[in-house]
């Protein structure tokens, strides 16, 4: 009897999992974290990574890491785009929007609750907690920048070009001075050859993070996206409408804005307070009530929606400025995802990205003097209640929602005795 052998197979790494969920259980995991995720788009990913990563094994550490290295490069909402390509990825179309909907919904919510809430806050104490909750956007914007300057700018060259931007937003007034700050900076970084800072590149891209779009429909979307950030100002100029000019503000803020939520505010100011939409006050303070809600800092586009008066009415605003500012850059999620692993690849598109990167710091850090700053504080004791706050963030590490009781609640003090 001969004794039978066998050959031993070659192991391989096992597949990582593949789209083979439901619309609705992506929308439950995602209105879960829509409700609990406080924090900002950082603190947003860490919450992805523990609920659908680790708890749920969606997808593997690797692919979760490729789809951030893609929503980090993009101009948009990163965290709104992870968890728009998460759900893409879990559950097709479909589980894409049902991701969105989920996570956006509950702050846009509040945010539009408040805005439509402001007679109530006429009286001493409500104006004070208003003018608290400005004190509050100082602090958190200003821990952005410092935070931001850490990883973005961790060179002289990389400061410098932030310098530059800064000085070009402050010098020059409107929003092309940001996007000419934006793109000058891309070309120093392309011409230096700056490195990626933080940013994940290189190696053999997982399985997982190659969401279902074909490259017709990637094209189709990347096609949509140029049209709509062309066409919308020509529309304007055809047949001029309140609400289209709305839309057209709100689509181009959403599609030019890098380095996440915060980097927005500057955007945003110029379109609707340089306007006359929205008076500089109202403007703040809205920001200041987004730091106390979870879910993406993009949905201050509801705010601001609903207090513009459009004649259709508040709820109509809410909605259009809140979509305006999400599409573009979800449609540029759905158009680079079937060629960002070999753009990825190429050593002058991160070095180009290095120097937008630092010019964004540049433009937020100018956003937190005018109008941040020079809004906010008047007084002595509103200068000393902001820098509490910003202590809060950076040395005892609060969450944002601690610095917003303190900054509100030191507001109504401060309104109440006239300090």
């Amino acid at each position: 009897m001969t004794r039978s052998t066998s050959v031993p197979r070659k192991q391989t790494t096992p597949p990582a999992p593949q789209s083979h969920g439901t619309a609705g259980e992506v929308f439950r995991a995602f209105l879960k974290l829509g409700l609990t995720s406080f924090g900002g788009p950082i603190a947003h990913l860490g919450y992805f990574r523990e609920e659908l990563v680790l708890r749920r094994k969606w997808l593997d550490e690797a692919a979760y890491a490729d789809l951030v290295a893609l929503c980090q490069f993009l101009p948009g909402p990163a965290s709104s785009q992870v968890g728009f390509a998460l759900g893409l990825v879990r559950a097709g179309p479909l589980g894409a929007l049902a991701a969105w909907t989920a996570f956006t919904l509950p702050s846009a919510l509040l945010l539009a609750a408040f805005a439509l809430s402001a007679p109530l806050f006429a009286d001493p104490l409500g104006q004070g907690l208003v003018a608290g909750l400005k004190l509050v956007a100082v602090a958190i914007i200003a821990h952005a920048v410092l935070g931001m300057a850490r990883a973005l700018c961790p060179d002289r060259e990389r400061a410098t070009l932030a310098l530059a931007a800064a000085a070009i937003v402050l010098l020059v007034a409107g929003p092309l001075a940001q996007v000419a700050a934006i793109a000058l900076a891309a070309l120093a970084g392309l011409t230096l050859r700056l490195p990626a800072a933080g940013a994940a590149t290189g190696g053999t891209p997982a399985p997982a993070s190659r969401a279902p779009v074909s490259r017709l429909a990637g094209l189709v979307c990347l096609a949509l996206f140029v049209l709509l950030l062309v066409g919308l100002p020509l529309a304007q100029l055809v047949a001029p409408s309140q609400a289209l000019a709305v839309l057209d503000a709100f689509y181009r803020a959403g599609a030019l804005v890098f380095g996440g939520g915060h980097v927005v505010l500057p955007l945003l100011e110029a379109e609707v307070v340089r306007s006359g939409w929205v008076d500089a006050q109202s403007f703040l303070a809205g920001y200041g009530a987004a730091q106390a809600v979870p879910g993406p800092l993009f949905t201050f586009a509801a705010y601001l929606g609903a207090v513009i008066a459009l004649p259709q009415g508040a709820v109509f605003g809410a909605t259009l400025a809140l979509v305006a500012i999400f599409l573009p850059g979800l449609l540029l999620l759905v158009g680079v995802l079937p060629f960002w692993h070999a753009f990825r690849a190429r050593t002058g598109a991160r070095a180009a990205m290095a120097g937008a990167n630092a010019a964004v710091v540049g433009i937020l850090g100018a956003a937190l003097y005018d109008p941040v700053f020079t809004s906010a504080v008047t007084t002595p004791a509103q200068f000393t209640l902001a820098l509490a706050c910003l202590v809060l963030l950076t040395a005892w590490k609060a969450p944002p929602w601690v610095a917003v009781l303190v900054g509100g609640l030191g507001g109504m003090l401060i309104g109440a005795t006239g300090w």
